[in-house]
C-alpha cells in the first residue's frame, strides 16, 4: 500500500468571557462564548499507522493551550483586543510551538465563536 500524508482533526470546546475594546456594538460589553476549536494536523503515519495519537493531541491542546483560556476573562489574559481573529492567531502560534518537534505540522485551525460565526487559518496563510 502506498503511504502518503494524512490529515487528522480533533474538536475542542472552551468557555471564556471578553469584551471588545474600541468597538461600538453590543460586544463592547462583557459577554461570554462557548468556543469550538477544530485542529487539523498533517503528517506521514508512523510505524503504528498513526500521524499522532488522538489522546496525545488532546493532552497537548488541553494542558498546554486551553488551560490558559478556558473559563478565563480574555481581556486579562491577552495584551491585544480579544477578537475571534486575534484569539485564532494566538492559538495558531501556541499550537505550532507544541507540535514543532513532532512528525506532523499544523495545517488548519477553525475557531467558532458562535454556532454560526467562525474564523479559519490554514498553513498557507501563515507561511
Amino acid at each position: 500500500m502506498k503511504i502518503g500524508k494524512v490529515s487528522i482533526t480533533k474538536l475542542f470546546t472552551f468557555d471564556s468571557a471578553h469584551h471588545l475594546i474600541d468597538y461600538n456594538g453590543k460586544c463592547r460589553n462583557i459577554h461570554g462564548h462557548t468556543y469550538k476549536l477544530e485542529i487539523t494536523l498533517k503528517g506521514l503515519p508512523d510505524e503504528n499507522g498513526l500521524v499522532m495519537d488522538f489522546h496525545d493531541l488532546e493532552a497537548i491542546i488541553e494542558n498546554e493551550v486551553l488551560e490558559k483560556v478556558d473559563h478565563k476573562y480574555l481581556n486579562d489574559v491577552f495584551d491585544f483586543n480579544p477578537t475571534c481573529e486575534m484569539i485564532g492567531l494566538w492559538l495558531w502560534e501556541e499550537i505550532s510551538k507544541q507540535v514543532q518537534n513532532t512528525r506532523c505540522t499544523l495545517e488548519k485551525l477553525v475557531l467558532w465563536e458562535t454556532p454560526t460565526s467562525y474564523i479559519t487559518i490554514d498553513r498557507n496563510d501563515m507561511e
